[in-house]
């Protein structure tokens, strides 16, 4: 009975207010998650901490405190190829399973958080795989159709959250392992930039290339996660700094963002796919996004490196003396994939690198027109059975939209875009540079607030969420232009020349005055807040984003008597913006009436 009643479970912020309410304990909950796994037809789960030691962890966050823990008693799942002390890491072959005494890095930055480990969940064997059939522990079975595939390789932890056995999970992405099981799933899968999240712990599949991934429910569950778990580990050689991410078009008023042509899109024959991705575009739309065709050949061109190329030979480095001993315990699959590594050379792999950089450098030139990119992340999902009668060619299939991401050092999000007519889920990938992480979430959670869809599996109902929690500093500042600096106006270029981005419009609070100064052109305007007894008005204004290492450059150009100050919206928002010094106007023409500086220009050349 108590599963029943404390489970499926939703999103953090949900669990958190039921842990303030008195509602719920972790160790009531901890109880309920283990009845409920021990019977686990999906094959989501391989292993999971005895019930007691679940009580431990639950008993040291609840003397703990909620006040010092974000991730106060929320549970989570960790994909078999990461580490978690006191359970075996198989990576989903039993053989090769040891037992680690420490946590990978960004498990044990989870538990210091609050968070509570359930176990480990089922995979592709060695995270090879984008179908999640390839493991002895068996085939994970589809949240939504138990006929159908969950998507690869971390298939368990995708499951574990789509079903609300937890509130959110780890798995690892080289291919498109942390995407497509959460498009199969109805879930976020959030792909970071190469290094933000440590792989200290992680079983390999090519070093290089690989990130640790999160599945939650929400784009804000995902950012809350990451805010935690990432930073720099000088124990992971690829680990990254995170760096500044420059333009939020995730939260611009206008934004741009390339699509595949439409004779390069791939659907396999789903028309129900089709018709979900073109419904996408113009969701993307209606939140202020200018779709752009782009030509795609660069991507796919990457993406056949991964498996027709010498990286390949990463994932046999990964596990090279276990294959070369006991290589007929590797299901087949596998097997022929990663022997095929044998065959490459060193020359190989530098020709492979040199190709590589040559792809880059066209798939980077899309960039200088778009903001992110908008595909599907499959074309089409497929039956077990028929993914089991060939494995090799409809695998393919399932990374034609994400092979190609970690080769190109980019981020990515998947995001649940609707479900077909026999109810199994769509979705699509949002990508970006590397560092652009947080505008790709910010945008997903615009895209879930729009559609919102159920949350995974559990039918329970998306919160509609305001906030949405920083992860990581910006480097770009906002400011408010009334004036010749207006988009199309003769100072704008001002802003354009150093990488501004309009945000949006919008007015100032009703207490300002709009004056029109005298001297050369172009005439500038000058803004002045009035007194308590003085009349104000609402002042038209554009918001620009603007990088921070150019605001000095910026503000240096700017004459007497205007300046930056600090100016107050509509909205009561207070920011950056330019103000006038009260005695130049004085003797000048209150504009104050006409609402802005365009109406004004219109009312001088009106006959």
């Amino acid at each position: 009975m108590m599963a029943k009643k404390l489970l499926p479970l939703g999103d953090i912020a949900s669990l958190l207010q039921c842990y303030a309410s008195d509602e719920l304990s972790p160790t009531q909950l901890v109880e309920a998650i283990h009845a409920e796994i021990q019977n686990d037809p999906d094959h989501a789960w391989i292993s999971m901490l005895p019930l007691e030691s679940l009580k431990d962890y639950a008993r040291k966050v609840e003397t703990a405190g909620m006040a010092s823990l974000p991730l106060y008693g929320i549970p989570f799942a960790i994909k078999d190829n990461i580490d978690l002390a006191g359970l075996p890491t198989t990576a989903a072959c039993p053989d090769f399973a040891y037992t680690p005494s420490r946590n990978a890095t960004v498990v044990q930055r989870l538990i210091d958080a609050g968070a509570i480990p359930i176990g480990k969940t089922n995979l592709d064997q060695f995270a090879t795989g984008l179908n999640g059939t390839r493991s002895p522990y068996g085939a994970c079975r589809n949240a939504f159709d138990p006929a159908y595939i969950s998507g690869g390789s971390s298939s368990g932890s995708a499951v574990a959250v789509a079903k609300g056995q937890i509130c959110f999970s780890l798995g690892t992405d080289t291919a498109g392992s942390g995407r497509v099981p959460a498009a199969f799933n109805n879930l976020i899968g959030y792909k970071p930039t190469r290094g933000w999240l440590s792989t200290h712990g992680v079983v390999p599949a090519c070093r290089s290339l690989d990130t640790v991934s999160i599945f939650a429910f929400t784009a804000v569950d995902v950012a809350r996660i990451l805010a935690i778990s990432a930073g720099y580990d000088e124990a992971d050689i690829y680990s990254e700094e995170r760096k500044e991410h420059g333009f939020n078009f995730g939260t611009a008023f206008h934004f741009r963002f390339g699509i595949p042509r439409k004779q390069q899109l791939e659907f396999f024959d789903n028309r129900e796919s089709e018709r979900l991705f073109s419904a996408t575009i113009t969701r993307m739309q209606a939140q202020g996004g200018e779709a752009v065709e782009i030509d795609f050949e660069p991507f796919l061109e990457a993406a056949r490196l991964l498996y027709e190329g010498p990286w390949v030979a990463e994932r046999y480095a990964a596990i090279q003396s276990f294959f070369e001993l006991h290589g007929d315990q590797v299901i087949a699959p596998v097997r022929e994939i990663i022997a095929t590594a044998k065959q490459r050379s060193a020359a190989d792999a530098f020709n492979g690198f040199y190709q590589l950089r040559r792809i880059k450098q066209q798939a980077d030139q899309i960039w200088a027109n778009v903001d992110c990119l908008l595909t599907p992340t499959a074309g089409t999902i497929y039956p077990i059975q028929a993914m089991q009668q060939d494995p090799i060619h409809l695998n393919s299939n399932l990374g034609y939209y994400t092979n190609f991401m970690n080769l190109l050092d980019y981020a990515a999000v998947a995001v649940p875009a609707g479900f077909q007519s026999n109810g199994l889920p769509f979705g699509i990938t949002l990508a970006a540079p590397t560092h652009q992480d947080e505008p790709l979430l910010h945008l997903a959670h615009r895209l879930q607030q729009a559609q919102s869809l159920p949350l995974g599996a559990t039918g329970i109902a998306l919160r509609q969420v305001t906030h949405f929690p920083a992860v990581s500093e910006s480097g770009q500042v906002w400011i408010a232009v009334c004036g010749a600096h207006l988009s199309g106006l003769p100072l704008n270029e001002q802003l354009t020349s150093r990488r501004g981005r309009l945000v949006t419009s919008t007015t100032t609070a009703p207490n300002y005055r709009l004056y029109a100064l005298p001297g050369n052109p172009p005439q500038r305007p000058g803004l002045v807040r009035v007194n308590k007894n003085e009349q104000g008005f609402a002042i038209e204004v554009e918001v620009w984003e603007l990088p921070v290492r150019e605001l000095g450059d910026f503000v240096a150009n700017i004459p007497a008597p205007l300046g930056i100050g600090t100016i107050i919206l509509a909205s009561g928002e207070a920011l950056l913006g330019f103000v006038c010094e009260r005695y130049a106007v004085e003797n000048t023409i209150d504009i104050s009436q006409f609402g802005g500086w365009r109406s004004y220009l219109q009312q001088l050349i009106s006959p």
